[in-house]
């Protein structure tokens, strides 16, 4: 009888509930799935967990600063004078590694490729993060999306000049001059930021000059003194040494004010020119992606460097103006620059790969 009861439960009493094989391959199913998905989360954060750690012990070896241009230039020059006063704060000897050619493509291109993990940088400017997309049909980086901002080195006013026996004193000289035979003028390249900036005055003031390029502005400069050219548009770090000594005069400056390095030279606003405002300047990038530690890092020594005594008594006599910028407010510069410059250089239909 017990055995009959063990067997067969009476109506109405609780039954067990029979689990299928399905029941258990689902149930098993379920939990590998919540297992895969949480391997590929956390697969898809090592990255981020790598640079995280390796950000805490950054710099574990030298960094490269890459400039785009040969050694001995100007860009060269500050790139170096720079890095020496950034690697004490670093514990580390940052290494500037010229890789010249093609308007800084090569070089800008190399810091794009590159991992973001702060050991390569890019020395920036005009060119290779503004004007080399409207430049080249086809550039291997995007500086829009493969780089960003690290700091701000400086930005050089740029100066209309003329020799000091020229019997043109004033800008209005030159424009009413330029209506009977129209000026020569040098820039020390094509495309470069000097002869950008005086293509726009001659929009904005509306008279015409023929440019003249030179492989760089020394060589510009030699050519107005012996008379090979009118003018010159040109930096104040290769200008003001000429104004300085007499041997040159300046017309402009393209500022919002006056140079402290040459204060007689009127800027354009003053002259009744509106919006005529171009600069040379300089900069430190990375690839996009380097972790934000590391770029706060780099701009706190960059910052450093050019607040230095020693610095800024080296680039205040050559007339060039620093801004300790954070690395957002360099990026916003650059978006300003590059809507402003970007449709010009292509109106004026300039290109270097054609």
């Amino acid at each position: 009888m017990l055995a009959r009861r063990l067997a067969a439960p009476h109506d109405g009493a609780a039954r067990p509930h029979l689990r299928h094989a399905d029941d258990s391959k689902d149930h098993t199913d379920m939990l590998g799935r919540r297992d895969f998905s949480r391997a590929v989360a956390g697969a898809a954060l090592l990255p981020t967990m790598a640079r995280a750690q390796n950000a805490a012990t950054w710099p574990a070896h030298p960094p490269r600063w890459i400039v785009g241009y040969p050694p001995g230039g100007p860009s060269d020059a500050f790139a170096r004078l720079i890095a020496a006063f950034i690697s004490p704060s670093l514990g580390q000897t940052m290494l500037v590694e010229n890789r010249p050619g093609g308007g800084a493509v090569l070089a800008s291109e190399t810091v794009a490729r590159s991992a973001p993990d702060g050991y390569t940088l890019l020395h920036a400017d005009n060119g290779n993060l503004v004007y080399n997309p409207a430049l080249y049909s086809r550039l291997p980086y995007d500086p829009d999306k493969d780089l960003t901002g690290v700091g701000f080195i400086g930005r050089f006013p740029l100066f209309l000049v003329v020799r000091q026996d020229s019997p043109v004193n004033t800008l209005a000289d030159y424009i009413a001059a330029s209506k009977q035979r129209v000026p020569t003028y040098g820039s020390p390249a094509v495309a470069s930021p000097h002869h950008l900036a005086m293509e726009m005055l001659k929009r904005r003031a509306g008279f015409d000059a023929t440019h003249v390029p030179y492989r760089g502005g020394p060589a510009a400069m030699q050519d107005l003194l012996s008379g090979t050219v009118d003018s010159v548009l040109i930096d104040c770090a290769t200008g003001i040494p000429f104004l300085r000594d007499g041997k040159a005069k300046g017309l402009v400056v393209l500022s919002e004010r006056r140079s402290a390095q040459a204060p007689t030279v009127p800027t354009s606003g003053e002259l009744g020119i509106s919006n005529a405002i171009a600069f040379g300047w300089q900069a430190m990038s990375a690839p996009t992606g380097t972790p934000a530690a590391v770029i706060d890092r780099l701009n706190t020594g960059l910052n450093a460097a050019m607040a230095a005594p020693e610095m800024q008594a080296r680039i205040a006599g050559l007339g060039v103006e620093h801004s300790p910028w954070s690395p957002a407010e360099l990026n916003a510069f650059v978006a300003r620059e590059s809507a402003e410059w970007r449709p010009l250089i292509r109106d004026l239909g300039i290109r270097l790969d054609s």
